[in-house]
């Protein structure tokens, strides 16, 4: 069939493109709020349906005011990221295609494009070809994963068997946290069971203290995980891996490595200062919706002991295909699940291993640029060493900064987040945009030199 014979796909294809065009130069921020755009969907489940390209034409007009043009290369909320083309495409492929990805042998097409992007992404961060890589929905999903495997490793190690036995009754597991750790590390803990982690001093830049963290695993030698960060959320900074990792394995602590959106920063050989050490961790977690610049949804964990990750998620049942190699369903929290690694490897085929490092590379010096630039202007202080793709400012007290940031959201030229920094309210941009090029550096200096305007 051709796409005339198939009116709703027609109908998508003009929508989407139509939002395309616009997202990079249009205002960021949605046009119209919540209730406006529910208000135009009915409040009632109709009786009667409607052709596919109807509800198609009337969901793009309904739902495209209200969204946010995350694509813009102005956009620098929440490390989000933009898509890379050949990743879109490869991604309404995989909805086209509708494969459960559990089972290798029951949809060994999609299956066998994943086990490539995971050779292709171990071979790019330079870790063991021998790890395990898992595609989940996102970077919480992805710690939960690694730590899950982390859990059932220290627990064995131990002499305790938590998939038979649970966790009531057994040893404790300390988790030992930088203060300064992203909120996914917290849920991901809770959700299995483990509560709040031991948190550990940092230094100003929000990098783990070695000095604090060997005090701190010396008071116990029981079932141990230490969880390190790659892009401190505010300051982009990196812990110091490799004296974690030493600390660590005098007590044969598990090391867990939360790089969301720095750790692709190990692709790139002039930023080989911020990883040492990294590739010595037991399990790293990663977006690739962030740096890499794939679709929702992209999470990647990785973990060093293949054994490990299949004890805490390996299943069966007799009605499923089993594998001599493990399914993709038994490293993952899940059974169904779509082919999301295809995206992922879309993107690196497309970028090749001179594109993956000018892409990091590229955002970095954007980031640079921008904090060079704001620098300049009257009452910003940059407060991070912008060392990779985070830039975090004040400007004068915390006031102006706050007005400061609703007058850019305002306007909607660019848009950064807010938050809370060093006991001050800050502006934070997070450069994760592969469209983030020099004239946007130039356009988001200008727009914050137009809202201090305004607010002075």
């Amino acid at each position: 069939m051709t796409g005339s014979q198939r009116p709703e796909l027609d109908a998508a294809v003009r929508a989407a493109e139509r939002w395309l065009d616009s997202v990079w130069t249009r205002r960021v921020p949605a046009e119209r709020g919540i209730d406006e755009i529910a208000a135009r969907i009915p409040g009632r489940f109709p009786r009667n349906g409607r052709s596919a390209s109807e509800v198609v034409e009337e969901l793009a007009e309904v739902v495209e005011p209200g969204l946010m043009a995350i694509g813009s290369p102005r956009f620098y909320g929440w490390v989000m990221g933009g898509t890379l083309p050949a990743a879109l495409a490869a991604d309404w492929m995989v909805s086209a295609w509708d494969q459960n990805a559990g089972m290798r042998d029951a949809t060994p097409g999609v299956v066998a494009v994943e086990d490539a992007a995971a050779r292709w992404i171990l071979e790019a961060l330079g870790f063991p070809t021998s790890c395990a890589v898992s595609f989940v929905t996102g970077g919480t999903m992805a710690n939960f994963t690694a730590l899950a495997a982390a859990r059932d490793s220290v627990l064995s190690q131990a002499g305790w068997h938590q998939g038979s036995l649970g966790l009531s009754g057994g040893p404790r597991v300390r988790v030992l946290a930088g203060a300064e750790r992203h909120g996914s590390i917290d849920l991901a803990l809770r959700y299995l069971g483990l509560g709040e982690p031991e948190l550990v001093a940092v230094d100003p830049q929000g990098c783990l203290d070695a000095s604090a963290l060997r005090e701190a695993l010396a008071t116990s030698d029981g079932p141990t995980i230490v969880c390190a960060q790659a892009g401190n959320i505010h300051s982009g900074a990196f812990d110091p891996f490799g004296e974690v990792v030493a600390a660590a394995r005098e007590i044969g602590a598990w090391v867990h490595v939360d790089g969301a959106f720095g750790l692709w920063a190990a692709t790139v050989p002039a930023l080989a200062g911020l990883v040492a050490g990294l590739a010595e961790a037991d399990s790293w977690a990663t977006d690739a919706h962030k740096t890499l610049n794939t679709p929702y949804d992209g999470g990647i964990a990785l973990v060093r002991d293949p054994v490990a990750l299949a004890r805490a998620f390996g299943h069966g049942a007799d009605y499923l295909l089993h594998s001599e190699i493990p399914d993709p369903h038994e490293k993952v929290p899940e059974l169904s699940r779509r082919a999301r690694g295809v995206p992922i490897w879309a993107a690196l085929d497309a970028l090749g291993r001179d594109g993956l490092v000018e892409l990091v590379r590229g955002l970095v010096e954007a980031a640079q640029g921008i904090a060079t630039g704001l620098a300049e202007l009257p009452g910003v202080r940059v407060l991070n060493d912008v060392v990779y793709t985070q830039v975090t400012i004040s400007v004068n007290d915390d006031a102006t900064t706050r007005a400061v940031l609703a007058t850019l959201m305002e306007e909607g030229t660019v848009h950064p987040s807010g938050s809370r920094w060093h006991d001050r309210d800050v502006i934070r941009f997070s450069v994760s945009n592969h469209a983030t090029d020099a004239a946007s550096v130039a356009d988001t200096v200008d727009a914050v030199r137009r809202a201090i305007g305004k607010v002075a």
